[in-house]
């Protein structure tokens, strides 16, 4: 995937509902992701979003976070944290394969498969316009809101 792709992909959200990227036509899209749901650091970006979310909404912004979370982990993710944006669940990783996101590491010496925390940005006509990788979750939602308005 290069910058000026066109990307398309269906995942469930936190309902279970069938969302295509390819619904935002016409709206910058911001799409994040992050390894997993309630744990510290993306719980920390995701609160970023959320506090920024009516700028990025005001800015003309879509804004998507994906996991390898089940759509119901997602669901209860949204509602304790009163996230108000749409949460994608990708349990097999599929998508984030198809993003290069998907790295091996360690934990406690063994060895794990996990999701680095990136972030791509699309334009109104669905293609890759920038991409953010291995993010520090901290201030990231404000450079992403940056790069929006930058963009638009």
């Amino acid at each position: 995937m290069q910058i000026g792709d066109p990307v398309e992909f269906t995942l469930p959200d936190q309902n279970g509902d069938a969302v295509s990227l390819s619904q935002f036509r016409g709206s910058p899209v911001v799409l994040f992701f992050y390894p997993r749901a309630d744990t510290p650091g993306c719980t920390a970006e995701a609160c970023e979003f959320r506090d920024l979310y009516s700028e990025l909404k005001a800015a003309g912004a879509v804004l998507l976070g994906i996991s390898r979370d089940t759509p119901g982990k997602q669901k209860k993710f949204a509602e304790k944290y009163s996230l108000p944006y749409t949460l994608l669940a990708d349990p097999e990783m599929t998508v984030a394969r198809e993003f290069d996101v998907v790295k091996q590491g360690s934990m406690y010496g063994k060895p794990v498969t996990k999701v680095e925390r990136s972030t791509f940005l699309f334009d109104k006509d669905g293609k890759l316009q920038a991409e953010f990788r291995a993010v520090k979750p901290e201030g990231h939602a404000a450079e992403m809101l940056a790069a929006v308005r930058g963009g638009s």
